[in-house]
């Protein structure tokens, strides 16, 4: 998924280390993706920017579509539409509760991102890609996009690479059903690739149930809420809110709402290295930001390059990036 924003800000990200356990209610802020696409964005966010190497979180839907204009000529009335866009430095974690998607990518890649179905990007030193609703899709879509932050001993040199994983294994908890997407969780490990220890999880709790969700005290973890309530310690995290409970917990305790629940666990070791983000680039600096755009735009002209090879199949044009800020980055924590 694209950052969209026409002035997108400029983030600094600094690891702090192990901060212990704690509890935070992190609130999301709306974001427009093109004309009608709105989405829930919690990382990043004003009190903290990152859980592990989770940099980017949006939460979209449930979208109804039926009303949308079966054409290619009106996109933005079928739900996601995003052109050819450029990633560096990071890892796409797309992940559907309802709908189908639509992925084409500069490596090759053509494939429909659908519910239960993990679809992992990694882009190297850059990747482009475009995510669409088609006219044939199912009438809602509900789903998340996440980014990982590649560390810097495989961030330029990896392959750019697109893998989709449809049978993904199953922890099954006393009360609850875990999806394992990325990492490990009790003992269960998903087989999509990861390069600093990370997990990810989709998490089923029955109506009204208490369950003990196994954790590793190295890594800070959090909880996205898709569907339902969560009761966390003294917290309650609605729909749509990211409930941060930071490190040194073997075993955390989350409560359904009478309904039923349903989350994304997300964590992973503190990141410590410094990233700059700005648009959909991961930097080191700001000048390494400039230099990704100017190669990016530079692409758009020429109809692809080296950094980033055309997006075969997509029929329009690439997204253009926005105009840099006028000042350099200014170093800020990865939490306040």
């Amino acid at each position: 998924m694209s950052d969209l924003e026409k002035e997108p800000a400029e983030v600094v990200c600094e690891g702090t280390g192990a901060e212990g356990p704690v509890l935070e209610l992190l609130e999301p802020r709306q974001v427009v993706l093109g004309r009608t696409t709105k989405v829930r964005r919690l990382l990043p966010n004003k009190n903290r920017r990152m859980v592990g190497a989770w940099c980017f979180v949006d939460h979209y839907g449930p979208d109804d579509l039926t009303a949308r204009v079966d054409s290619y000529d009106v996109p933005g009335e079928r739900g996601m539409f995003v052109p050819p866009h450029p990633h560096t430095s990071l890892q796409t974690v797309s992940w559907l509760f309802e709908g189908e998607i639509e992925h084409r990518d500069s490596a090759g890649s053509h494939a429909m991102v659908r519910p239960g179905e993990l679809n992992i990007m990694t882009s190297g030193n850059g990747i482009a890609h475009s995510e669409v609703s088609l006219p044939s899709a199912p009438p809602i879509l509900h789903g998340a996009q996440l980014w990982v932050a590649l560390p810097d001993s495989v961030r330029t040199t990896v392959t750019p690479t697109f893998n989709s994983y449809p049978d993904l294994p199953v922890l099954t908890l006393d009360g609850a059903r875990a999806t394992v997407m990325l990492g490990t969780v009790g003992g269960v490990t998903s087989p999509a690739p990861a390069y600093t220890p990370l997990v990810g999880a989709d998490l089923t709790i029955e109506p009204g149930r208490t369950v003990t969700v196994p954790l590793t005290p190295a890594c800070e973890y959090a909880v996205l809420v898709v569907d339902g309530s969560v009761g966390v310690g003294e917290l309650t995290a609605g729909f749509g809110e990211l409930a941060y409970f930071g490190t040194g917990r073997t075993s955390i305790d989350l409560v359904a709402s009478a309904d039923g629940a349903r989350c994304l666990l997300i964590g992973g070791e503190p990141f410590e290295e410094h990233l700059v983000m700005w648009w959909n680039f991961i930097g080191r600096s700001h000048d390494e930001v400039v230099a990704a755009r100017n190669d990016w735009m530079a692409s758009i002209e020429s109809g692809g390059s080296a950094r980033f090879p055309a997006v075969v199949g997509y029929d329009g044009n690439p997204l253009p990036a926005p105009a840099l800020p006028g000042t350099p980055l200014k170093p800020r924590p990865r939490s306040r």
